[in-house]
């Protein structure tokens, strides 16, 4: 298996970085990259301890893994020394040169922006502004940093070194297919593409080097800030089903409406995903909670299931039956996928 991407087929907070902390523990990968912005925050539960990371891939909770940042991220440098130390991933965790850095000029910029705060509901973490310095080529990069200095690599180079080398790479994108700047419900979006081809994109891989794309459906539709959201429940609702959320990064409360196929089919499509997961499967049925195997889960969860398998023409491979990384049902062996 060259590079594995997982992609999120929402509006984000879909549980990317469990299910990569899942397949890092799995599959045991040489390297695991992330690609994306620290506007993004994943969050790891792993034997009891919650990890919430903004910049680190998820993939840190396999020890042997080597940890990559993207040159085509963006990254606040007070947040990625501070992930650093606190998960003492010194001599694991690499930054490209050219990757860029979020300064507190560009949040202040974002945050004196009406119109980006109370009409798109920005996260106001300054990713905007920074992505805006990039285009216009005056962007401060990970190079003109000495701080970073001891963490700089050709991540480009080393990635495509480990894949010609038979490795396996891990790269874990970043918030979610309805976001996108181009292909999500503009102007309530992020300021890049997160489709798994922009995620190869930012770490300078080819489509090529992906044998397996995953996308994540979470068992609900949420997502945080302004925007279109078909079928949402009042706070009420959601409040009685058990679906109340908070954004990891803000701790914004997150809008929520029940599964969408329509949307997750064109996630699916548009980025040619050869498998699903499927995570939050215990907060539709309780009775499924932490299950590890398909035989386990109660007729009803197994059922429904089928119905997303049915409706989005590709197969669930893993399906996350609890918050712990190691509350997962994984079908890939027998899907043939591994």
């Amino acid at each position: 298996m060259p590079a594995h991407v997982v992609v999120g087929g929402f509006f984000g907070d879909e549980g990317k970085g469990r299910v990569a902390a899942y397949l890092a523990l799995r599959y045991r990968p040489w390297a695991a990259a992330r690609t994306g912005a620290s506007n993004a925050g994943h969050t790891v539960v792993y034997r009891g301890e919650r990890f919430r990371l903004r910049v680190s891939p998820a993939g840190f909770v396999n020890p042997s893994t080597r940890l990559y940042i993207a040159r085509g991220a963006l990254v606040a440098l007070d947040v990625f020394l501070d992930e650093a130390r606190g998960l003492g991933l010194r001599g694991r965790l690499f930054i490209d040169p050219m990757t860029g850095v979020i300064t507190r000029e560009h949040v202040e910029r974002e945050r004196r922006d009406e119109y980006l705060m109370k009409t798109v509901g920005s996260t106001g973490t300054g990713v905007g502004a920074a992505m805006v310095d990039r285009v216009l080529r005056r962007l401060r990069l990970a190079r003109d940093y000495p701080e970073l200095e001891p963490f700089l690599a050709d991540t480009q180079a080393e990635l495509m070194e480990a894949l010609d080398r038979g490795e396996t790479v891990l790269v874990e994108a970043s918030q979610g297919y309805w976001l996108s700047l181009y292909h999500g419900t503009y102007p309530y979006v992020t300021s890049r593409d997160t489709t798994a081809a922009a995620a190869l994109s930012e770490l300078g891989l080819g489509p090529r080097d992906a044998s397996r794309i995953t996308v994540v459906l979470k068992a609900f539709v949420t997502r945080v800030g302004s925007g279109p959201l078909p079928g949402e429940l009042p706070r009420e609702k959601l409040e009685e089903l058990g679906w109340v959320e908070y954004g990891t990064v803000t701790g914004r409360p997150r809008r929520a409406a029940p599964f969408n196929p329509e949307l997750a089919r064109r996630a699916v499509r548009a980025n040619t995903a050869t498998d699903v997961a499927l995570t939050k499967l215990d907060v539709l049925f309780p009775e499924a909670r932490c299950r590890r195997s398909w035989g386990e889960l109660p007729p009803e969860a197994r059922k429904w299931v089928a119905w997303v398998e049915e409706e989005i023409d590709t197969p669930v491979s893993l399906i996350a039956t609890g918050e712990d990384v190691e509350c997962t049902i994984d079908r890939s062996r027998e899907l043939g996928l591994d």
